[in-house]
């Protein structure tokens, strides 16, 4: 067996594509067996489970994005078995990173849609937000599941699959031994620090803006022209890890709802003398940038994302036909040949998935009747909405990690609320109760499509190093489920301390947004339905020049500020990796930055979570008037600036291997 201690690395076709006749042969031996689920294992990735689903669910509310979690949980894990020394540890790892991974992907689909029931005032409890989820996650690993061969076998070395090409390095590097582990723990105490020094005591300003100088206060009063820019470890750390050309694309986005439709809407709406919109009660020539952001500017990226989303469907119709004519071949087949497949190759049986999905469909129908609509004949229709949209929309999610890395989740579930919102309301469903049942039909979907996106992940990296995968689609269940019941608790815990409405509340970007899409449509209101139409033509517009649509449009409508520090955190990333002429010397630079970037990630998230533990249990040291005050802001940005100079300096200090 000491052949199996023996890692040299990924083969070198493991990211290119395969010649005619040539064949992909993974890290671990398909012909023998390899330590994968195991007590250690499963009971490591249930605990990376629960903490990053908390930590994940407080850093999405506040700031709007869900850091992957895949990539700190590979490290950690990577960590433990170096710590614990255990030997042939590369198959367990990737059962701690799968199962663990599920906590991103679950709170992904909590998050950005249960506050809304907080935001319209509906009625919210564990269970709506606990079923929901687990539901919503079942299905997207049983629709996934179908796709898996195609994705990650079919398409070899066609898709990048950034993300999962970054964790299968760190899992590597890890079983050949590394650093790796004290880097990430470092810039976690540094990045949690200073998180918590901002969110526990107020020391600075979380967020810089330039009405702080005197000029930069005229131009937001006069031209609406503002600057805002969160200072957070995390999020600066976030945008390390998305990269420059997504970070910009992002900001571009940003940039033209705040420094061209702002503006244009404020310069016309200073000559109306009545509000103009729907739910609006003031002159636009009244208005701040913000509150033209939230009544105008915000819904025409609604549209753009939601058109974007039905470019992904169209361009994904083949591969959705595909692999439902080899799933029904395999249900009523003989079904013979998988007996003779190789473990490597080995999915559960279409037969499980069948049956997985109608138990699933089936319990969702009595959460939909019992806890939710009160009549059958709405929950049926609530059903087949979550299983039609969940189904259509898992080629976009996992196409969308195959190729950038990020799963554009957010933008096809306001698609999915206004679909289900104007057949609700056809069928007589309106009103508190048609909200209530738009915004858990959403829940489901969301959660279902963010699932499907990140175990496209799992499975690759499974792919890659040579696990099973039917081990790894069995497992994720558990996984999903205790992510489910974490987000449940941590989402009530939130909401009790910080509130998603109101001063000083917790931003929740994407709820508030599928709040503005719900209300009007179900309370017999006019929807800014131009608004919408002015969106979806501009993701035309960009996909005709070859643009990535969705994320230009989801810039369009989160906040500048938590888009900005995206901007900064690639810039970072694209300065310390082409600053020598040596590739090799690049790359170590650029990965030890990820490293460092995840650190900030998970500390910063983490120490969030902690910190509203405590003020939830009624510690609260933060001064109110200096947190507010130009002093504080300053400094702010003085410690934030700090802190990008010391990410640059350590992320130089990598070195390729020798």
């Amino acid at each position: 067996m000491e052949h199996d201690n023996q890692v040299k690395g990924l083969p070198e076709n493991a990211y290119r594509e395969l010649q005619p006749g040539e064949k992909y042969e993974p890290l671990l031996d398909p012909g023998k067996s390899y330590p994968e689920v195991t007590a250690w294992s499963v009971i490591w990735g249930l605990v990376m489970a629960v903490v990053f689903s908390a930590a994940a669910a407080y850093l999405g509310l506040k700031i709007g994005q869900v850091f992957e979690a895949a990539i700190p949980i590979a490290i950690i894990a990577v960590g433990l078995s170096s710590v614990s020394k255990r030997k042939n540890a590369l198959g367990e790892n990737v059962i701690i990173q799968s199962i663990g991974a599920s906590s991103g992907v679950i709170v992904a689909g909590a998050i950005f849609t249960i506050p809304a029931l907080y935001i319209l005032n509906l009625p919210a409890d564990f269970f709506k937000i606990f079923l929901s989820s687990l539901f919503g996650g079942f299905l997207g690993i049983l629709f996934l599941i179908p796709f898996r061969k195609y994705f990650v076998q079919e398409m070899h070395g066609k898709f990048p699959f950034p993300e999962a090409t970054a964790t299968t390095e760190i899992l590597v590097a890890g079983e050949k031994g590394g650093s790796q582990a004290a880097v990430l723990l470092v810039s976690g105490i540094i990045g949690g620090l200073y998180d918590f020094v901002i969110a526990s005591f107020g020391w600075w300003n979380e967020v810089f803006s330039t009405r702080v100088f005197t000029f930069g206060e005229k131009l937001a009063d006069n031209f609406k022209l503002v600057f805002k820019m969160n200072i957070g470890a995390a999020v600066l750390g976030l945008g390390y890890i998305v990269g420059l050309r997504y970070s910009a694309i992002i900001c571009a986005g940003s940039f033209l709802s705040w420094y061209v439709l702002i503006p244009v809407v404020s310069f016309i709406g200073d000559f109306l003398t009545l509000p103009l919109g729907a739910n609006v009660t003031k002159l636009i020539g009244q208005m701040s940038a913000e509150e033209i952001f939230k009544n105008y500017v915000r819904h025409i990226g609604i549209g753009g994302i939601a058109m974007a989303g039905i470019i992904g469907i169209i361009r994904s119709s083949k591969i959705i036909y595909s692999a439902f004519s080899l799933a029904v071949k395999e249900i009523f087949g003989k079904g013979a040949e998988t007996v003779t497949l190789l473990r490597t190759r080995k999915d559960l049986p279409m037969s499980i998935i069948a049956g997985g999905i109608i138990i699933t469909a089936a319990a969702l129908f009595v959460f939909f009747y019992l806890g939710v609509v009160y009549n059958s004949w709405y929950a049926v229709i609530g059903l087949l909405i979550v299983l039609v949209i969940s189904f259509l929309f898992t080629t976009v999610a996992a196409n969308a990690i195959a190729i950038v890395g990020t799963n554009p989740v957010s933008g096809m579930t306001l698609m999915t609320l206004i679909i289900s919102s104007l057949i609700l309301v056809s069928v007589g469903l309106r009103g508190e109760s048609g909200m209530m049942a738009a915004i858990i039909i959403g829940g489901a979907v969301c959660t279902a499509l963010s699932m499907a996106g990140g175990f496209i992940t799992d499975l690759k990296i499974g792919y890659w190093l040579g696990s099973s995968p039917y081990k790894q689609e069995s497992w994720k269940f558990l996984g999903a489920l205790v992510s489910a019941a974490t987000v449940g608790a941590v989402i009530m815990i939130l909401n009790q301390t910080y509130g998603f409405v109101g001063k000083d509340a917790l931003v929740a970007p994407q709820a508030n947004a599928m709040s503005a899409v719900i209300k009007p449509l179900m309370s017999d209101q006019s929807a800014p339905w131009m608004l919408y139409f002015a969106g979806a033509v501009i993701s035309l517009i960009l996909t005709m020049l070859g643009l990535p649509a969705l994320a230009f449009t989801l810039g369009m409508y989160i906040p500048l500020d938590l888009n900005t520090p995206l901007l900064v955190g690639g810039l970072i990333a694209h300065f310390v990796s082409t600053r020598s002429k040596s590739e090799a010397r690049d790359n170590a630079r650029r990965e030890r930055g990820t490293l460092i970037a995840s650190g900030f990630i998970a500390g910063g998230a983490l120490m969030g979570v902690m910190s509203a533990v405590l003020r939830f249990s009624g510690f609260n040291w933060i001064n109110e008037s200096w947190a507010e005050s130009k002093e504080s802001i300053l400094l702010g940005l003085t410690v934030f600036i700090i802190l990008c100079g010391y990410m640059i300096w350590d992320s130089l200090r990598g070195k390729e291997e020798v």
